[in-house]
């Protein structure tokens, strides 16, 4: 097995921070430094930082409604991050991002190989969010935003845009670059007062009250581990 996939597997991050970790010497095997590419074997010890790591036994997929001022990361040195803030007795960490400024759905899971079935853009999956900003919206506004916006030299692709008030809208995207809907806004001279994600493909916030998880149901993952499952048979 190669070595970031053991450590996604352990529950400990995704295979691309694993690749990070490894990248940086962070990463030993059997007392050795590793190197991208490295093959463990059963009985090897992989340790991170000195801290040994080992095969999970139970898969962990939740959904959490992320308050603001919470950070989407597992460094522990960070105030506020998600890990320490939801402290689940599994290693779990976030699939993807949501910024701090930001509230509502985030997945977490302790396995690294669903991560890419759901973050990679190819795939095309939506996201929606909510967006009050500070002042009404015009048609001109809202039909600038679903045509796309030229934020940091690149254009958005279309999306999905609805007003619901005065000066709020639904937004459905199938990307999802830095800060992406806070600096499309901004672009189109609007500042946004609040941003909560609301959906993740067909997995719906729904009225899991905000600080809380839950565990995803089996209807909400059976889709997730198909579309895994067909995608590694392809390749």
């Amino acid at each position: 097995m190669r070595l970031n996939k053991f450590i996604s597997e352990t529950g400990a991050c995704s295979r691309r921070e694993a690749d990070a970790w490894i990248a940086a010497g962070r990463v030993t095997v059997n007392g050795g430094p590793a190197a991208l590419g490295t093959q463990v074997a059963e009985g090897d010890v992989v340790q991170v930082d000195g801290e040994a790591l080992a095969v999970r036994r139970k898969d962990v997929y939740i959904a959490c409604n992320k308050p603001p001022g919470i950070t989407c990361t597992t460094e522990r040195e960070v105030a506020g991050n998600i890990a320490a803030f939801i402290g689940h007795r599994e290693r779990i960490f976030p699939i993807g991002r949501l910024d701090k400024d930001s509230e509502g759905l985030i997945l977490l899971t302790n396995n690294g190989d669903i991560v890419n079935e759901i973050l990679r853009v190819e795939h095309g999956h939506e996201k929606e969010y909510r967006v009050a900003v500070e002042r009404p919206v015009t048609p001109t506004f809202l039909r600038m935003l679903a045509a796309g916006v030229r934020i940091g030299g690149v254009k958005t692709r279309p999306c999905v845009v609805t007003q619901t008030g005065p000066a709020e809208f639904h937004l459905v995207l199938t990307q999802g670059l830095n800060r992406q809907i806070r600096r499309m806004c901004s672009a189109l001279g609007y500042r946004v007062q609040r941003l909560q994600r609301v959906r993740i493909m067909h997995i719906e916030l729904g009225a899991l009250p905000i600080g809380r998880w839950r565990d995803l149901t089996p209807a909400e993952l059976a889709p997730l581990l198909a579309a895994r499952a067909v995608r590694a048979t392809a390749g």
